[in-house]
């Protein structure tokens, strides 16, 4: 069959040369719209519900929204994992589906499913999705800085939100601009409770009144004099005068009684989680970029950066926007260091060819059929949607050995032919195509069987799933099409280039120096093989057994370490952290980095991103260092030496430090919310218990050989002043449960009430009591109330105020409350190291009934991979046996091929 094809090929050469053009030509089609990025998306299939309840603690977040949402969510066909993260204020649900799902099915199941729950939570609180994005999504990053001092945070803070977001929005690819750093302006309403009780008022008329006084409505149209007129009654609260003049109504003497009588009306700072720093010099605001899931990531930087070029030139005077994070460097630098080696191993071949053939023409044969080879995998690579990194390039640089096997091997054996017949210029005309289709018939059968052969040995990583199928699966696609893409061109277009390429003087072997002096030294080894073909084959079966003794001091790992060319320094801090505290340490640890000569950029994070992308509490430091050019270093000076120089530099009490890797560390963080190699999971229904285990577990493994460090959550490390209402009490006064709790959330935490519209931009309206009423437990037990019957009591007439621990953060899997314990380990071997500290921890921890530890990290992945490949593997080689005995029928010979 292959024989009768090569024939048709030949005598149908100019067909075959049209079809080669066109495939040249959807091959560099193909390159052009294949995405790029610097690593596959390791990312699971994820949807994110974030829901902002604003102003209630973690453990009231968690019993009101996240439980609900967790639970309803396990329902949703093909989700596997249900994630819940509740902090102070904001709830963050991870729904993870089973590989091959469709992201955008996925996003309208749980949509559907957040319909029927979304009822069952307060008011307040509002579910939204989270961007159609990705682990990797984060591309870039930039900082908008005033040294001149003309513009408060606020105001930076109010450039992004509404000029630069939006902007940059509408870029391609862009899934969402997540904001970090500074300051939301809030109109404040300090309401003097004093005044309240003189004039018999309940804080909810003062609520009341501040939202009805605020909106505009239409009234249709009325026609004058042959024209149309619009209808329209303003009243939307555009400042502080208009808000100072909302009435309440009318005063004992009959004048009338406005808000700015009872309440201070000010602007000021809205309550914030997270705080942005650059280079230790002092807080800006900064902007994330979230690429969409699938997009081109070097196009949407590249987009993203004209844009930004273009709104420099509307920012106020001394406003600089200054990049903070570019990943189109890496993607850059990665892919042009393997085209540099495609290159190299192009010339490479086309040398070897000439220097053992002394036939340069020869040489064009591979020089035509491997590029297009490698297009017409870009075709396939295309047609399927990978997109173009390190693995999936790295899948074709490591198939052109094999790739131009056929192309070689065929040149060699028309070289022969020639030869044979009288040499080139003896033979013309049809003659000649004649025997470049008995020549490339001889060999071309065997040699498309062996190019099969090589294909199907990718096919155990084929059957990897997870993030292991997602790593190592485009490299073996990559290489499978350039496999392919080379078998079908040895037998199709290398014949025709044969005919058309290899002409002139045919030079004999024998007439090579090169080529007797390779023979002169290999034909006494071969024959010396030959005669003891025992003695041989003890020996390799010796030589293989050797080598897999040392195997149990080899270490091993999922991912071996990717040099990003940035870092990322991600402490771990106490719990309970107040903003105040992380802003400080923030500054101090960026000013530490930036004094490293290597450094040019850093910026820190401490809290989360308004955006659903990024679970962080407060007390979780990301600080992205940009590092200068590798040629700007100082001499011999490498990235695990300013790791190590960072370690020395950076230290402050209460912070444990972690140097990272920016893609690395997000991608891990999302999967399995685990940032170390090996994660234990203490799963139960007391969060004390599991804090108790937590601790325990620091201390068994901490001792285990190969530890470099163990963490363990301290879940309940958190601090809560505790408002006990009495029942009894309050219903003296006409009060229910309901009623003073409104009072403690609005009077004491603040609540937006309603939100200002002026042009473009919204700002929120915030009822509160002066800060002199909320700054200690007394001062809260003395907090005046008025009922709505009048009377005038204080909240410790109601209530006990007291403080006690509590959670900082919750975070649960499949609404099972859990701790998380983080190891780092150094210089053993991942599996083996998990094994031993299995039985450790069995032997020495203790589970109450109901308790159950759960071990992950990138652990995880290798175990899914080595259960896969222990019963796939066997399968592959047996197949490949069956189909060497197809083609040798015999035993012996395909025993010294396995050989």
């Amino acid at each position: 069959m292959i024989a009768k094809l090569i024939h048709a090929c030949v005598d149908n050469r100019v067909i075959v040369a049209v079809l080669a053009v066109l495939l040249a030509l959807a091959g560099v089609r193909a390159i052009q719209q294949t995405p790029v990025d610097a690593i596959p998306d390791l990312s699971d299939v994820q949807v994110i519900v974030k829901t902002s309840y604003p102003g209630q603690a973690p453990q009231v977040v968690e019993d009101q929204v996240t439980y609900p949402l967790t639970t309803a969510m396990l329902a949703v066909p093909k989700a596997k994992t249900v994630r819940g993260y509740s902090f102070f204020g904001d709830s963050y649900v991870y729904v993870i589906f089973e590989d091959g799902t469709d992201l955008y099915w996925a996003r309208s199941r749980v949509l559907e499913y957040l319909s029927q729950v979304a009822g069952a939570l307060p008011d307040a609180a509002v579910p939204t999705l989270g961007p159609d994005a990705t682990g990797v999504g984060w591309v870039y990053s930039y900082a908008l800085v005033d040294r001149t001092g003309s513009q408060t945070l606020a105001d930076l803070r109010a450039l992004q939100d509404f000029y630069l977001r939006y902007e940059l929005q509408a870029v391609p690819g862009v899934s969402e601009v997540a904001p970090v750093g500074g300051f939301v302006k809030q109109y404040q309403v300090v309401v003097d409770p004093l005044r309240l009780r003189a004039y018999d008022m309940p804080l909810a008329h003062v609520r009341t009144a501040i939202q009805r006084a605020n909106g505009e409505t239409g009234a249709s149209v009325i026609e004058l004099a042959e024209a149309e007129y619009m209808v329209r009654a303003s009243g939307y609260l555009d400042g502080l005068d208009s808000i100072r003049a909302v009435p309440l109504g009318r005063s004992p003497n009959g004048t009338p009684l406005l808000l700015g009588d009872i309440a201070e009306v000010q602007e000021g700072p809205r309550m914030r989680r997270a705080v942005a720093d650059l280079d230790g010099e002092g807080e800006v605001v900064g902007g994330i970029i979230v690429m969409r899931f699938g997009e081109n990531a070097a196009d949407v930087i590249a987009g993203v950066k004209s844009r930004l070029d273009e709104l420099r030139a509307g920012l106020p005077e001394g406003v600089e926007i200054i990049e903070t994070y570019d990943r189109s460097g890496l993607i850059l630098a990665a892919i042009d260091n393997l085209y540099e080696k495609l290159v190299e191993e192009f010339t490479t071949v086309a040398l070897i060819l000439a220097v053992f053939l002394l036939h340069l023409r020869s040489a064009l044969v591979v020089l035509v059929s491997l590029p297009l080879g490698i297009l017409a995998a870009y075709v396939l690579m295309s047609a399927q949607g990978l997109n173009a990194n390190i693995m999936s390039l790295g899948g074709i640089a490591i198939a052109i050995g094999a790739m131009v096997d056929g192309a070689i091997v065929m040149i060699d054996n028309f070289h022969k032919h020639l030869e044979r017949a009288g040499g080139s210029a003896a033979i013309a005309g049809e003659e000649r195509w004649r025997i470049v289709a008995r020549a490339a018939s001889e060999v071309g059968p065997s040699l498309f069987f062996s190019l099969l052969i090589i294909t199907l040995s990718f096919v155990p990583v084929f059957s990897l799933e997870g993030q292991e199928g997602r790593l190592f699966s485009p490299l073996a696609f990559t290489k499978t099409w350039s496999m392919l893409a080379a078998a079908v061109l040895a037998v199709t277009v290398v014949p025709v280039l044969l005919g058309w390429f290899v002409r002139g003087r045919i030079a004999a072997e024998r007439s090579n120096p090169l080529n007797r002096a390779i023979q002169a030294g290999y034909a006494p080894v071969l024959t010396f093989c030959l005669r003891r073909p025992g003695a041989v084959l003890l020996a390799a079966v010796l030589v293989t057994v050797a080598g897999l003794w040392p195997l149990r001091w080899v270490g091993g790992e999922f991912l071996p370490p990717l040099d990003e060319g940035d870092l990322m320094y991600m402490p771990t801090t106490y719990a309970g952290l107040s903003i105040g505290e992380a802003r400080e340490l923030l500054q101090q640890t960026d000013r530490l980095i930036a004094t490293v000569p290597e450094v040019e950029r850093v910026f820190g994070k401490a809290g989360r991103a308004d955006t659903a992308t990024d679970p962080a509490p407060l007390t979780m430091f990301e600080t992205v260092v940009k590092l200068r050019p590798r040629d700007e270093w100082r001499a011999g000076v490498t990235t695990e030496d300013l790791r190590q120089q960072l370690d020395a530099l950076v230290r402050a009490p209460g912070l444990s430090n972690a140097w990272v890797m920016p893609i690395r560390t997000r991608i891990d963080m999302l999967s399995t919310g685990i940032r170390t190699p090996v994660g234990i999971k203490v799963a139960g229904e007391d969060l004390a218990e599991i804090e108790r285990i937590g601790r325990r577990l620091e201390e068994v493994v901490g001792q285990i050989d190969g530890t470099l460090s163990v963490y363990a959550e301290r879940v309940v490390g958190g601090r809560y002043l505790k408002v006990d209402i009495d029942r009894e009490r309050a219903a003296r006064y006409g009060l229910n449960i309901a009623d003073v709790q409104e009072i403690v959330r609005t009077a004491i935490g603040g609540a937006d009430v309603t939100q200002t519209i002026e042009g473009r931009e919204r700002f929120p309206v915030n009822l509160r009591y002066p800060r002199s009423y909320r700054t200690s437990p007394e001062a809260l037990r003395g907090l005046p109330l008025v009922t709505a019957g009048g009377a005038d009591i204080t909240l410790g007439d109601v209530a006990e105020v007291y403080t006690e621990a509590g959670p900082p953060a919750i975070k649960s899997e499949n609404a099972r409350l859990q701790g998380w314990t983080f190891v780092d380990i150094e210089g053993r071997d991942l599996a083996g190291y998990v094994e031993e500290a299995k039985r450790v921890v069995a032997e020495q921890v203790e589970l109450p009934p109901g308790y159950s530890i759960a071990w992950s990290g990138q652990y995880e992945y290798m175990v899914r991979a080595s259960e896969r490949l222990a019963v796939i593997v066997p399968v592959t080689l047996a197949i490949i046996v069956l189909l060497l005995w197809m083609n040798f029928r015999s035993a012996v010979d395909v025993g010294l091929i396995l050989v």
